[in-house]
């Protein structure tokens, strides 16, 4: 649910930052402010602040800055939206009503919640009584009893077709609901629905509040197909944006800065006995980008523990595939293997805790699992194969989404290759080694050829004096320009930009209004039409001002107004150029605002905050600059 700014302003106004933060950290006064010890790192000295006025903390030791809502997430590793609810129940502070529909869907959600705890409880008291003997006789072989049974809330369904669909009946459950809570299995072919599981041990899969959504079932007979059987789709139950076991595993991870993630939910069990609480499983599917994201706020890094075979393997490198483009600074994986044909649950009970303690310190960085299989694909002692290697690696390394990660891993794969020739990697003429940049594939000029043909579209060239005006000039308007030439340019680009460019602000009044004739055009399904494109510029008056933003495009990206550019190429420089855009003009706005506090207090957390803003709002500069440089090269 999205709150209203005036709604989290309120509650900010009547809960102090101190009184909040106060509850975890013993705060003394000091002048304006407030200051302790830090609840992120272990210190002597206090380099905590907080800040009443403001509303406002800031961490040196660590660098973690924020409000109210962000320390409740920081340090009790719960969501936004339940940090704004519980912190608006402590103010008094009453939140939006939801609508009629709304209303309905949420007493429907209810109701399908009680459905899915009476099924539970039913599956509970059949694994505790005469029909459950031969299911916990199995979970007791594999350490599974007692406590843990009832931590995990194990159960049993019966082999009769009809045990729980009679039970839940006799509550006034109706038969749809249970069909659409896949409780029961029907179809076309099935004239009575019948029980779903049967004669399986269940494994309650809970959302993260901890309320049942869905089961599942391990099969008792050594005939059952499949051995393990999970719940479809459902309205309460997404297999592929939930983990199991995420609400135990929330407060464990956050307190050691560690997640595990594991394979299944006996995996799962074994490794809260070894010790580890704070792990989680996928449910019966390869890890998705929405279930990294999960891993992501509860841990920088995760460990992701495959069991030690080629299926294990398998799953790591396609962890690996998903994880890849999604990195961010700071945000990445590790990766444990099982020891050969063992999961967790066999390590466990043939090594003991020890055992699995190994394993996790032995994790290794996502760069290695990558080096590791490719290099595992094919021989690499030959030149061919060599460059079969480096052709594969960067391609997957140009797949980063973030920029400044992106030049990290070239640097370390360009260093791995190297490493990989017999003379320990090639030398330019000098000595010195060919940057990475200059290697990647690019569709040639040569030195004295004649310049790209221009678009039509785009011949006129912005005045001497309105180039050097402040609305135009710096790295804001040559983004823009790129942006929106190279879309006028290659109006076929549209059809997959249209979104990510209606988010993007401009501040160029030609870039606002060309991005409107644009988003206009892709509405109309007319993307990809030059001809169609340059008429309604003309109609609408625009024609000039495309112009003039060719003439803002920066020589090193103008080869973006060639009609031919390498699309590949094409693509990579626009992405970069609206990520770079998005993060500049996030930042300023942030500088600005840290700049105001500043100038009105001048407090050592307002001091810090301009200081991170200025720092991060570097990086951005940096990544801008090596690629104006790398484009200017690539031109030459």
């Amino acid at each position: 649910m999205r709150y209203p700014p005036h709604l989290l302003e309120e509650i900010r106004s009547r809960l102090p930052a101190s009184e909040v933060v106060g509850r975890r950290v013993r705060l003394k006064k000091a002048g304006r402010e407030w200051r302790g010890l830090s609840p992120f790192n272990a210190e002597k000295s206090p380099s905590f602040y907080v800040n009443d006025q403001k509303q406002f903390y800031h961490c040196f030791s660590s660098g973690k800055h924020g409000d109210i809502f962000t320390f409740v997430m920081e340090t009790e590793g719960v969501s936004f939206p339940e940090a704004v609810e519980r912190l608006a129940s402590e103010a008094g502070v009453a939140l939006p009503a939801p609508s009629e529909a709304t209303r309905e869907s949420e007493t429907r959600r209810r109701g399908a919640l009680e459905v899915m705890e009476l099924a539970c409880t039913f599956f509970e008291e059949q694994l505790a009584g005469r029909a459950g003997a031969r299911a916990r006789d199995y979970l007791a072989g594999r350490g599974l009893d007692g406590e843990i049974r009832r931590t995990f809330r194990l159960g049993y369904a019966p082999p009769e077709r009809y045990a729980l669909r009679d039970h839940l009946a006799a509550r006034d459950v109706p038969a749809e609901m249970m069909v659409e809570l896949n409780l029961l299995t029907t179809g076309d072919d099935i004239k009575v629905p019948f029980d779903r599981f049967r004669d399986r041990v269940i494994f309650p899969i809970r959302d993260v509040r901890g309320k049942v959504v869905a089961f599942g079932g391990r099969g008792m007979s050594p005939d059952a197909k499949p051995k393990y059987l999970n719940s479809s789709e459902t309205p309460l139950f997404h297999k592929g944006r939930m983990l199991y076991n995420h609400h135990a595993a929330r407060k464990p991870a956050h307190e050691t800065g560690r997640v595990i993630a594991v394979e299944g939910y006996v995996d799962a069990i074994a490794m809260t006995l070894a010790g580890h609480p704070e792990v989680v499983a996928s449910l019966g599917t390869a890890l998705t980008e929405d279930q990294l994201g999960l891993l992501w706020r509860m841990a920088d890094e995760p460990i992701l523990c495959f069991d030690g075979d080629g299926a294990g393997r398998r799953a790591a490198y396609r962890a690996l595939d998903v994880a890849l483009p999604a990195l961010q600074p700071g945000k990445s994986l590790r990766f444990a293997l099982m020891p050969e044909g063992q999961d967790p649950d066999d390590l466990l009970r043939t090594g003991g805790p020890g055992a699995i303690d190994r394993v996790l310190d032995g994790a290794r960085p996502l760069v290695d699992v990558l080096w590791s299989r490719e290099t595992e694909m094919s021989p690499v002692d030959t030149p061919e194969r060599r460059a079969g290697l480096a052709q594969r690696l960067r391609e997957i390394v140009g797949g980063i989404r973030d920029e400044t990660l992106k030049r990290y891993y070239r640097d370390d794969i360009e260093a791995r290759l190297r490493s990989l020739s017999p003379n320990g990697g090639a030398r330019r003429e000098g000595g010195g080694e060919r940057p990475y940049r200059e290697r990647t594939p690019f569709v040639p000029r040569g030195r004295g050829a004649p310049p790209a043909p221009v678009s039509p579209r785009l011949t006129a060239r912005a005045s001497p004096l309105l180039a050097r005006s402040s609305l135009f000039s710096g790295g804001s308007s040559s983004r823009e320009a790129l942006i929106v030439a190279a879309l006028l340019v290659h109006p076929e680009l549209l059809a997959r930009e249209a979104e990510e460019l209606a988010e993007v602000e401009f501040e160029g009044a030609d870039a606002r209004a060309l991005r409107g004739a644009l988003l206009d055009l892709a509405a109309e399904g007319g993307a990809g039409d030059a001809t169609y494109l340059d008429a309604r510029l003309e109609r609408a008056g625009l024609a000039a001002a495309s112009g003039r933003i060719a003439g803002l495009v920066r020589p090193g990206d103008r080869w973006i107004l060639d009609p031919h550019a390498d699309p590949v190429r094409l693509e990579d420089a626009l992405r970069q150029a609206v990520i770079l855009h998005r993060k500049a003009g996030t930042l300023h706005s942030e500088l600005r605002a840290a700049e105001r506090a500043l100038a009105e207090e001048e407090t050592e957390a307002n001091f810090a905050w301009l200081r991170d803003v200025k720092t991060r709002l570097s990086v951005v500069a940096g990544a801008e600059g090596e690629a104006e440089t790398a484009d200017e090269t690539e031109s030459s």
